[in-house]
């Protein structure tokens, strides 16, 4: 009888995926600190514009988070990382639409569409319901 080897971790996709959402969240940190050194500026309401640098540093904390969770085969961090991405497509429109920034919004298009197809992809989804454990294969 051949002894069956426990699952080696995440697959790829959800590997590649978490490294795509932990950029996603280094990027809202890095958006936070320019809005930090904005508020130095003089003219600029500083109480308004360091809330609005928090908020993207403990969204951005919370993406590389994920991010992290997803690399080190954590299932639980491959919902919240799916709604963000469902949740930055509104974004993506933004700039390709009303803020006319084209090159810009078809770039975060593809990189946001392609975290999503990784983090739905069968293989994805099938380790998100630990089908790829040894046991799953008898139920």
């Amino acid at each position: 009888m051949e002894a069956e080897r426990p699952a080696a971790g995440p697959p790829r996709q959800v590997r590649l995926a978490g490294v795509l959402v932990g950029v996603q969240g280094l990027v809202a940190v890095g958006f936070a600190v320019a809005l930090g050194v904005r508020s130095l500026a003089p003219g600029v309401g500083v109480g308004s514009v360091l809330g609005e640098a928090g908020y993207f540093v403990l969204i951005g904390a919370a993406l590389v988070a994920v991010g992290v969770g997803l690399v080190r085969g954590r299932r639980w961090a491959r919902t919240p990382a799916i709604v963000t991405q469902l949740l930055l497509l509104p974004v993506v429109y933004s700039l390709i639409g009303p803020s006319r920034q084209l090159v810009l919004g078809i770039i975060c298009g593809v990189f946001v569409v392609a975290t999503f197809m990784l983090l739905i992809s069968e293989r994805s989804r099938e380790w998100s319901m630990g089908l790829d454990l040894p046991d799953a294969k008898q139920r």
